[in-house]
């Protein structure tokens, strides 16, 4: 990916695979500025809970100090933890792991897009790309199950068009996007690798740079809209 050396770029959930896949290249690229990397994991400046907006705000203002970020992108996403996976069936569905996955998966992200967006720079290309997933698109969705991942990502994919209309009254160039990087080799993945088909399955750095090609590439009518790691359009 291209850049000019102006201005920052954002990693929110720079713990995880394709997450510090991201942070990672995009340090090695050298066309930012500045490079921050957020995670629940990660202690001081750099900790940022998707689920307490508080973190979330304090990691705004830490990069509203430095350079406007013209790229945030938020690799965050939770398909299984503690015993809870994808449901199979609606028997299995439980409010309390539905609210889980709701919060990380489309709040969180929304919140993220609510402290940051607004100090982002008002006259200039910028990216806002949030990860979803092609089993949140309602018009591909021929096997059912995993009601609250699909859901929830659906649900992402909807905040995101939402988002890209209001970004685009402040700034005629921001781009705000949804992104789908395929099966990567990650631990939110890895339960169900079995399934996937030989040579569909990415490194989380191939992953990355892939999705950093697409995002390069976004033209100002794509804001609004999920893409695949190909540029292919996934319709909502």
């Amino acid at each position: 990916m291209s850049g000019s050396g102006k201005g920052s770029a954002v990693v929110i959930g720079a713990s995880g695979g394709i997450g510090g896949a991201f942070e990672a290249a995009l340090i090695e690229e050298g066309a930012f500025d500045a490079v921050y990397g957020f995670a629940r994991s990660r202690g001081g400046a750099q900790h940022l809970d998707l689920t307490d907006e508080a973190s979330i705000a304090a990691a705004a203002a830490i990069v509203g100090k430095g350079a406007p970020p013209t790229l945030v992108i938020v690799a965050t996403g939770l398909l299984h933890a503690g015993g809870h996976g994808p449901e199979k069936a609606l028997r299995e569905l439980d409010p309390a792991w539905l609210a889980q996955v709701y919060a990380v998966n489309a709040i969180g992200p929304a919140l993220v897009a609510k402290h940051f967006l607004p100090i982002m720079p008002k006259a200039a290309r910028t990216v806002f790309a949030a990860l979803s997933a092609r089993v949140g698109s309602i018009s591909d969705n021929q096997l059912g199950g995993w009601y609250g991942y699909r859901a929830s990502k659906a649900a992402l994919n909807m905040l995101v068009r939402n988002l890209a209309i209001e970004e685009r009254r402040r700034n005629a160039r921001a781009i705000v996007v949804a992104l789908h990087p395929g099966t990567v080799d990650t631990a939110l993945s890895r339960p169900f690798q079995g399934q996937v088909q030989p040579g569909r399955l990415f490194d989380a750095e191939r992953a990355a740079l892939q999705l950093l090609d697409v995002i390069e590439d976004l033209k100002g009518p794509d804001s609004g809209r999920l893409f695949d790691f190909e540029g292919k359009e996934i319709a909502f």
